[in-house]
């Protein structure tokens, strides 16, 4: 979730309107509405950018659909990894060790416990 925006969108299309209209700097016309300058710098570049008179930014709806492609690529992304879990799994018969699980421990082999074996050389000789 995005973080709240710090100036209402309504200033925002103000001063990019006042800075475009009236020819004024930036830094003056951000002083005067209480605006940080590169805030207001960055509001003017995307306002150009979606006016045709930039071509080394995005535009609005071209970031948009940035951002929905790439949520889109993420999900199958996921479906995918879910898939080749599904085909390990069914291909031998065992879950593979992260079978999906993202952030779960993997089950670690605890070892036996130390017996003597029978008839080896620590066991006692067998009596008749």
């Amino acid at each position: 979730m995005p973080a709240p925006r710090k100036y209402p969108d309504e200033l925002r299309e103000r001063a990019v309107r006042e800075v475009r209209t009236t020819g004024q700097p930036i830094a003056h016309v951000a002083k005067d509405l209480g605006i940080h300058k590169e805030a207001l710098r960055g509001w003017v570049r995307q306002a150009e950018a979606d006016a045709g008179e930039l071509d080394d930014r995005l535009t609005t709806a071209e970031h948009e659909e940035l951002k929905q492609r790439r949520k889109g690529v993420a999900g199958l992304r996921r479906a995918n990894d879910i898939l080749k879990a599904a085909s390990a799994f069914t291909a031998n018969g065992t879950p593979p060790a992260s079978a999906g699980r993202t952030g779960s421990r993997t089950p670690t082999a605890v070892p036996a416990p130390e017996h003597p074996r029978v008839g080896g050389e620590d066991s006692p000789a067998p009596t008749r």
